[in-house]
């Protein structure tokens, strides 16, 4: 544990400076400091080792013998500290280099790619080095799952509410739509609207459990009968394959079948008295906010983006 005695480290590097130009105005002046606040250090460097340490004169300023003796231990000090400070900034410049980050696969393959060409120009356009990052797609549960075990710094998740545990923004909304085959009976242009209780009561196509998807739809649907799922799959995109070729309804996220829908491969059906909003969260552990850097500015995007 330090002493009271320990003068701070720019006090020390003052006294190195004075000793060097033989000045204490031109120290000041190199280290961009007033030569009042340099005196007030060595003011205060005195009082803590209890002797003089700066002689002053007309032809300037020259170290006691104390004050060269405090020198040499300084300049171990300070070398010390100025590895210290190179380990630092290489630290933070290794976290804002790499950023590793985890989504749900709906943000991961329809969202998140638009995120990080946005953090990219912004990084680029001030001149800042653009972050490398690595994002493994995986079900909601998977990415909670990452987040706290500390193998990815962020996570982006889909659902009803951000896992528990971890700290969360919201940066959005989305909505599951209940789409079906063409040659399914539902996708009749006079029969494309069924009820809460006909989906409940209907074998549908869904993804794994633990999938943000999936919760969302469960809750929706919770206190009606459900019937057993006809399939369940592991990726969105094996879903939208299995209802194009009438394995049986599902419901999916707006932005994954936006364009089977333009073309025809899947029909979007209105469901009547159901809910199917979910939230997008950030999440990350430790403080309020999220940690410094690209993963902070990376929310920051991805909350402007969402609202536009």
């Amino acid at each position: 544990m330090l002493g009271p005695r320990v003068p701070d480290l720019r006090a020390l590097e003052l006294l190195v400076v004075v000793s060097r130009t033989g000045s204490l105005g031109a120290a000041a002046a190199e280290l961009g400091i007033s030569q009042q606040a340099a005196s007030s250090r060595v003011r205060t460097m005195e009082a803590l080792v209890g002797e003089p340490l700066v002689a002053r004169s007309r032809r300037g300023s020259e170290l006691t013998p104390t004050g060269e003796l405090v020198v040499q231990w300084a300049d171990r000090v300070l070398d010390a500290a100025q590895e210290l400070d190179a380990g630092i900034a290489a630290l933070r410049a290794d976290r804002r280099g790499h950023l590793d980050i985890a989504a749900s696969l709906t943000i991961a393959e329809h969202l998140l790619p638009g995120w990080l060409v946005g953090l990219r120009t912004h990084q680029v356009q001030h001149g800042q080095q653009p972050t490398e990052v690595t994002m493994t797609a995986t079900n909601t549960a998977r990415v909670a799952e990452l987040v706290r075990a500390g193998d990815v710094t962020l996570g982006f998740v889909e659902g009803p509410e951000a896992p528990r545990g971890l700290r969360r923004r919201l940066v959005g909304t989305d909505e599951l739509v209940v789409v079906v085959g063409p040659a399914h009976p539902w996708a009749l242009r006079s029969r494309r609207r069924v009820s809460a209780e006909t989906l409940a009561a209907t074998p549908l196509v869904v993804r794994e459990a633990g999938s943000g998807t999936r919760t969302v739809l469960e809750r929706a649907l919770s206190g009606l009968p459900q019937a057993a799922p006809v399939l369940e799959l592991s990726s969105t995109a094996a879903v939208r394959a299995a209802v194009a070729a009438g394995a049986g309804p599902a419901a999916v996220g707006a932005h994954a079948v936006r364009d089977d829908l333009a073309t025809g491969r899947l029909v979007r059906i209105t469901v009547t008295g159901l809910d199917l909003t979910r939230r997008l969260h950030a999440v990350w552990k430790g403080g309020p906010h999220p940690p410094e850097g690209p993963a902070r500015e990376l929310v920051a995007w991805a909350a402007r983006d969402t609202r536009t």
